[in-house]
């Protein structure tokens, strides 16, 4: 039996009861730190495009003949327009197209995620939602939900499955991030301040990480 247990409310902020989380998923005792900082250290260098270039002295244009000759002007010696000492020259050394991509394994990826939920169970984080609905697209609805539970900064809502009208409703308020419960990632969790599960999005959690 779970030795994590959290509050559940309701839209209104009003307690409803109790619910017990998987010890699994959210009751390590010890932090993988390392794990942690692999798994977020990957995260960011995939959002990397690496489609950043300039152009070397053999891609600019001009340089066809020594801008003077060799001796006897009193100038440094130049052989072409295109060295990157002169305007419109090449770079030298910069950056060219390359790939950020780095892969982890299932196990250590798997790690993080259980690290990450339980630093923000036992930092008592968590709420509980038993129920979220939106029947329209109305950011005000939400903003009041997230009022009515003391939530001030940023947070990442857990939604069981994809909401377009919860997620559209969101997506105005600054801070607030929504994701699914069966991709939820570790750079998220420890970017926010308060981590909120739909009730329902538990379940699906422990379906998809506990397998």
């Amino acid at each position: 039996m779970s030795k994590v247990e959290v509050k559940v409310f309701n839209m209104a902020g009003e307690e409803t009861g109790k619910v017990k989380l998987s010890e699994e998923l959210f009751g390590c005792e010890e932090i993988n730190s390392a794990a942690l900082h692999a798994v977020v250290r990957a995260y960011l260098l995939n959002q990397r495009q690496g489609t950043q270039s300039t152009k070397t002295r053999s891609e600019v244009s001009g340089g066809g003949i020594k801008p003077w000759r060799q001796k006897g002007t009193g100038r440094a010696r130049q052989g072409s327009r295109r060295a990157p000492q002169w305007i419109h020259g090449g770079i030298a050394l910069g950056p060219k197209p390359r790939c950020y991509r780095v892969k982890l394994n299932k196990k250590l990826r798997r790690t993080a995620l259980i690290s990450a939920l339980s630093a923000k169970a036992a930092s008592k984080e968590i709420l509980v939602v038993d129920k979220l609905v939106a029947k329209e697209y109305k950011t005000k609805t939400m903003a009041a939900m997230l009022n009515a539970l003391g939530v001030e900064k940023k947070a990442l809502v857990v939604l069981p499955e994809m909401d377009a009208k919860l997620i559209k409703s969101f997506a105005n308020i600054p801070g607030v991030k929504t994701t699914q419960a069966n991709n939820i990632n570790v750079y998220d969790i420890l970017n926010c301040d308060k981590l909120i599960f739909a009730k329902s999005s538990l379940k699906v959690l422990e379906e998809v990480y506990t397998a």
